[in-house]
């Protein structure tokens, strides 16, 4: 009886010891280190990169466009060409000079260099502005045509001279010797192609010499030899082709302005050079 008893408390002893061994005995597994992991760090990206201040220069002054053609005063004196004996007419079978249908009619039709020139008997205030339309028929190439102004005779004058090439100058004839004063230069307001029409403007004060094209300004020039004068116009034949021109609707009217018209830009001053030392 108490080997029974000792067989059945034991039992559950045997059981569980055997229950044990069937699984493992747990282990406390310990807790991972941290380790700090060092690397390049990733650059931070500037959207928006500033930019250098870009530097600052002075800017240039804009000066006012000058009056082309200041102090005309009164009422124009206008010629129709209704007068033939205010205009030095001629007749040839090579160059005429005809005041026809208040038009003063100019053509040459002979070898050149040839000039042909007509002059007003009637008088011209010494300060003056004038204009005139020049209707050109026949021209070519180097032939030219154009005002006179300030004409002491047909030997002494001044001569605002258009190019059939499209071309412009300015003259001095004295003693019938011509002295080119500004070389012929481009403009695009003298027409190239012909018939064609052209307005002829000079405004001369003093010295001061401004000229335009169909109201457009071209050059001023100074120049003090001749002061006061006629008016007149003139057409000039380079070689053989013919050339005929009509000019008409002249208004002179009298300027009132102190010339020569001072510069709105500032000279600059020299700086004296340094004087060496002995």
């Amino acid at each position: 009886m108490k080997l029974t008893r000792f067989l059945f408390e034991l039992l559950p002893l045997v059981l569980l010891t055997a229950c044990a061994g069937l699984s493992p005995v747990p282990t406390s597994t310990p807790s991972p280190t941290l380790v700090a992991v060092t690397g390049t760090a990733t650059p931070t990206i500037l959207w928006f990169p500033p930019t250098n201040t870009a530097t600052s220069f002075p800017t240039g002054t804009v000066l006012p466009t000058p009056e082309q053609y200041p102090g005309i005063t009164g009422s124009p004196r206008i010629d129709t060409f209704g007068q033939p004996g205010w205009w030095e007419t001629s007749s040839s079978s090579t160059a005429s000079v005809q005041v026809d249908h208040n038009r003063l009619v100019m053509s040459l039709s002979t070898k050149g260099p040839t000039p042909l020139l007509s002059l007003s008997s009637q008088p011209v205030p010494d300060d003056f502005y004038a204009e005139a339309t020049a209707t050109i028929n026949l021209c070519a190439g180097k032939d030219q045509f154009g005002m006179i102004f300030r004409a002491a005779d047909a030997a002494d004058y001044y001569s605002f001279r258009v190019s059939c090439d499209g071309t412009e100058s300015l003259a001095r004839i004295t003693s019938g010797s011509t002295l080119p004063l500004l070389d012929w230069q481009p403009t695009g307001d003298a027409p190239i192609g012909f018939p064609a029409v052209v307005k002829l403007g000079v405004w001369a004060v003093g010295r001061e010499m401004r000229f335009s094209l169909n109201g457009q300004y071209q050059f001023t020039f100074q120049d003090p030899v001749l002061k006061s004068g006629m008016l007149g116009f003139f057409i000039y034949i380079d070689r053989t082709a013919p050339i005929t021109a009509y000019f008409s609707d002249l208004s002179v009217y009298s300027v009132s302005y102190v010339s020569p018209t001072p510069s709105p830009i500032p000279s600059r001053t020299p700086i004296p050079s340094r004087t060496p030392s002995k």
